[in-house]
This record gives C-alpha cells, structure tokens and sequence, in this order.
C-alpha cells in the first residue's frame, strides 16, 4: 500500500522493510493485509453535452435521476451517437468509480461486488466495463447474470446541470448467497451507495446488501454510505436518517443531499446534524471546497495551528488536527470539523463534476486503510492510543481528498487515469500540498 498524500516521512508508514528493532530482535513484524469492499450496481457511464429540448423529447425531468426502460434507452444511444453528441462512454457506478480510484492511489486491493454480464462480446457494456477497471479491483466475485448490466447517461446542458436516465439492465441482480462472507475478513471498509436501496419490487439487490452490511458489522468494518443523488435522498429522508442511524458509520454526501437530509442549506450545519446519526461525514460543497466532520476524545483533541474559520459554527476547524474516531469509542464525545478550499480554485474549466466526491470519497478510504493497515504491522506505535477510523489528522484528510477531487475534475472523466503526481526530491508536505 502507498502512503497516502505522498508525504515524506515514509519512515512512519512501514511498507517495503521489516522494522529495524525487531528485526535486531530476530522477530518478524506482523503480517498485514486489507482492502475495500464495495457493493454496487455494475453499469456503463455515457457522458453526452445536450440541448434542453432533448430532455423534453425524451421526457427526462432536468437535474433529476429517471429509470428508463431497455428500448427507450436504446432509442437515446442511437440519437447521442449519431448527433456526435458522446463525450465518452467508460465504466461507472459510485462505488465502482471509488473502488478504482481507491486502488489507484493505494496501490492496494480492493473487492466489487454486483453482477456481470455471463456472456461479453467485444463493444458490449459488460466488455467497457471490465476495460475500464483497475486490474487491483478484484471481479472475482460478480455474478454472472444472463442479460445486460446497466447503462447510466449523463446528459450535461449548457447551463452545466446534470440530467440522469438509468436503464437497468440485470444491475439489480445481485443475490445474497453472492455476497461471500470470507471477503470482509480483512476489510478496512465496506462502501454501498443510496441507489442499491432503490429497486424495482422484487429485485434481490436490497436484501444483498443488507446482508453485506450485516457480514461487515459482526467484523466491527466501518460501514460507508454515499448518498448518491438529493432526489433519493428527498424522497424518504426520514427513511435514510434511521438507516443511518443504524446500519452507517460513514456517510460522503454534497451539500445538496446534506440538505435532503437534514434540511440544512449550510453544508456546515448539514455537516453538524448529519454528526447525530453517524461518526464521520464528508460533505463537498462544489465551489465552497469540501468539510469534513466526526468526533474525537477531547483527552486526545489537537489544536489547529491554521487561522480559525468564520461560519455558521464560529471558528468551527480549531480543532481540526485532531484524528476522528467513533462516537461510541470516545469517553467524552467532542464534535470536531475540518475545511479546505478548492485545490487552486479548481480547474479553470469544467465540463463536469461527475466522479469529484467519488474522488474525494476514494481519499478518504485510502486513509482509512492506512490506518488499519499500520495497526496491524506496528500495533504498540503511538498512532493507535485510541481506535481512530483514519492515519491522519482531519485536516491531511481534507488536503488529499481536496487534491484527488481536483485531478478528477481536471480530467474530465470520473475515474482516475494515473495517481497523483510524484514528490520532488526535497520538497516538503506544506509546498506539495501548496503546489
């Protein structure tokens, strides 16, 4: 596993070299092993630039997630491709994009699961997919299914609003006797997304991820949940604040799901009341940069060395050096909140904001990885006083998931193509993360 952020004292994060005192003591260091399981719906992303009028021609709500049928979503394809209207066509799915981004940055395992199309020829949805998937996601595990997985159009206007249509497909297919309970054996985090709880009646997919959320909780795994889009969410919020409250240890959301949620438009506040059903909270709030939320000891806070910040919670980040644990873990619970502005305003330009909170979302699991992972190999360091959910402190956190959003957007593609750029030699954490 790479040290996440790239910083320079490697030193602390043992990967390559046994340690040196037990090695002297003719003692091997422990094993360590981990990865991120993520269950999800398995689907192809097609990006197109679209006028508003067809929206209305298709009947597609603007700005809103619709579910079409096989031979309507075949009927906008075939529009798209033949007005060169296709930004590009790669593979997709929340959790899928942040489980490849995952392990593009750590260098690490991780598991998919979901379904996959029995028979894949060549052009198909099901070969895209596995085309544009990290060779560290493990697919082992999918299903297979007689038929076609899903395909997801995002359809981006002038205005930049985003328009979904999801044509199911099998992607809802996932059974729970395919959710094997070996895999969250050395887990650092199980990830499932809003729209896995958003099928058709019958589909099996609701009961496999219950099962898979039942699996990751008698393994103590932090269970992480993103909130998809604020239209799943606004429907039933009552419903998603008790989910939540029971099933959720982590939640990544944008400040417009915080709001379906709470009813917060400040995604400060959103942030604050999200802390009352959950332990951990990233919020991206677009332009406003990105917050992280979560608790901590207050035996074990940790100042700020960085200006104080004006907001709905005056001078909320004063202690945002400190490391987030769970609620119930803390023997005085304090609520502890982070910030960070866009990296260098963000991009000059952007042609969409799909994948930036998968981005930021796959930074943070890294961390949190890391954090498992050094546990194991170095279980007496100072690091793991408290059973802390990430290796860094809050504010690193919001550095590199700030710094992972930032290559997404540039890139315009929601899943990442390399890591992040390499340290030079001699620069130090506040010039990288400066730069």
């Amino acid at each position: 596993m790479r040290f996440p952020g790239r910083r320079k004292h490697k030193h602390y994060f043992p990967v390559h070299a046994r340690d040196p005192l037990l090695t002297a003591a003719g003692i091997d260091a422990p094993a360590a092993r981990t990865h991120v399981v993520g269950v999800d719906q398995t689907l192809v992303d097609i990006d197109a630039r679209v006028p508003d009028e067809l929206l209305a021609r298709h009947g597609l709500p603007k700005g809103a997630s619709t579910v079409i049928p096989s031979d309507k979503a075949g009927a906008l394809y075939d529009e798209l491709l033949a007005d060169g209207r296709i930004a590009y066509e790669f593979a997709g799915g929340t959790v899928g994009n942040t489980l490849h981004n995952y392990s593009l940055l750590a260098d690490d395992a991780s598991i998919l699961l979901g379904v996959m199309s029995a028979s894949i020829r060549l052009g198909t949805s099901g070969y895209r997919y596995l085309s544009n998937t990290s060779s560290r996601v493990n697919l082992d595990h999918l299903q297979p299914v007689d038929g076609p997985i899903g395909r997801c159009f995002a359809l981006v206007t002038p205005d930049g609003e985003r328009t979904f249509a999801i044509s199911e497909g099998m992607m809802n297919g996932l059974r729970p006797d395919s959710v094997p309970p070996a895999v969250f054996d050395d887990a650092s985090a199980l990830v499932i997304s809003a729209y896995l709880l958003r099928c058709q009646p019958g589909d099996p997919m609701p009961a496999a991820t219950a099962r898979a959320i039942e699996l990751a909780r008698a393994r103590d795994v932090p269970v992480v949940l993103t909130l998809g889009t604020r239209f799943v969410i606004a429907e039933r919020p009552a419903f998603w604040q008790e989910f939540i409250r029971e099933h959720v240890d982590v939640v990544a959301m944008n400040e417009e799901e915080g709001e379906a949620l709470t009813g917060a438009a400040d995604p400060l506040l959103a942030c604050e009341r999200a802390l009352e059903l959950t332990d951990l909270v990233l919020c991206t709030a677009g332009p406003a940069g990105l917050y992280l939320a979560g608790y901590t000891d207050d035996e074990v806070k940790r100042e700020t060395r960085y200006p104080l910040l004006p907001g709905a919670i005056p001078e909320f980040n004063r202690y945002e050096f400190s490391r987030p644990m769970r609620r119930a873990r803390c023997t005085t619970p304090l609520k502890v909140f982070a910030h960070i502005a866009p990296y260098h305003g963000g991009p000059e330009r952007i042609t969409s904001t799909n994948g930036a909170g998968d981005g930021a979302l796959a930074a943070l699991l890294h961390d949190m990885s890391a954090n498992r992972y050094h546990r194991a190999r170095v279980p007496n360091s100072s690091k793991h006083v408290r059973e802390f959910l990430t290796y860094s402190s809050m504010s690193q956190v919001c550095r590199y998931a700030n710094r992972v959003s930032y290559q997404v957007l540039a890139q315009s593609a929601p899943r990442l193509t390399r890591g992040l750029p390499e340290r030079e030699e001699g620069l130090d954490d506040e010039a990288y993360w400066a730069r």
